[in-house]
């Protein structure tokens, strides 16, 4: 009996439909790996929200952006001083990291010696899995002298909402707007330098205030940010864990101070209710501000 086998032209044919098969489902594949770490990524965001609030119910106060006190004293110091940590090193503890938290000195600064081991841990809760950081760390250098390494810090994609304030105006000498005489600098939305900003201060609402919202990692710019806190004598003093509500998100300008994500059309923020919403790159300017501060009026409009 003969057997009858695949003509060359028949083979062509098969592997053509095989071709534009793989070419029609490999855009489908990508598109459902991206909406789940999409997921991932809100999920992020609202177990920050639940560590947050966990917080606030034990001090009655949200974390501030970061501490700057001197240890001996108590006493607020200014914007350079104290230790540095950040709000997303003082929920630790809320977030299943009560043994990393507990090995650091606060009494010291974070890129001291004792603490520097630390700061460099990737923690995954920081870390939005659609954001491809090149590194889980980075290297802090002095601001003005890019040779001086300050510290390497690990890599993190959400941070505070400081306002619609610039944070370089935290640079400014004391006495100048938005820095007090004290040396603090104060920001209009939910944390900044040595914050105490309790819910009763959500004077908009809290439905209608951000907490926090995600950066994205940009190695051509060095604009990285980080949960450890801010190091003193580092360019943008404390935009490293704080952003403010300026351009809307994913803004071409949104370089240093702002938030952006790599998700199509916006990104992602939590208010500060705990709910996450993900915010238009399209929305109204003045409306995107009036949710990055704490009094800033009633919000009115879709977002």
């Amino acid at each position: 009996m003969r057997r009858r086998g695949f003509t060359l032209i028949e083979l062509l044919v098969v592997i053509a439909i095989i071709a534009l098969l793989v070419a029609l489902l490999l855009p489908a594949v990508q598109q459902a790996r991206e909406a789940a770490r999409r997921a991932s990524c809100k999920n992020n965001l609202k177990q920050l929200g639940l560590a947050l609030h966990n917080y606030h119910d034990q001090f009655r106060t949200f974390p501030p952006g970061y501490i700057s006190v001197d240890a001996a004293t108590g006493m607020m110091t200014p914007i350079n001083g104290g230790s540095g940590a950040g709000w997303g090193l003082l929920i630790l503890p809320q977030i299943d990291q009560a043994a990393l938290y507990n090995k650091f000195n606060l009494n010291l600064r974070i890129a001291d010696p004792v603490n520097a081991p630390l700061i460099v841990t990737p923690i995954s809760a920081f870390l939005c899995p659609s954001d491809a950081a090149p590194a889980s760390k980075w290297t802090l250098k002095a601001d003005g002298n890019p040779t001086q390494t300050l510290a390497e810090l690990a890599t993190a994609n959400y941070v505070a909402a400081f306002g619609t304030v610039s944070l370089d105006d935290c640079e400014n000498p004391p006495g100048t707007a938005p820095v007090t005489a004290a040396g603090q600098c104060v920001g209009n939305g939910a944390v900044y330098h040595n914050s105490r900003v309790s819910l009763r201060d959500f004077t908009d609402g809290t439905s209608s205030t951000v907490l926090i919202g995600e950066r994205k990692t940009n190695a051509n710019l060095d604009r990285w940010s980080t949960w450890a806190g801010m190091v003193a004598g580092g360019e943008e003093t404390g935009q490293r864990v704080m952003g403010c509500l300026d351009h809307t998100p994913n803004h071409p300008a949104a370089h240093f101070d702002d938030f952006g994500s790599t998700h199509t059309g916006g990104a992602h923020f939590l208010l500060a209710d705990g709910s996450v919403r993900f915010i238009s790159e399209n929305i109204d300017t003045a409306l995107y501000q009036a949710l990055g501060t704490i009094r800033g009026g009633e919000i009115v409009g879709e977002y």
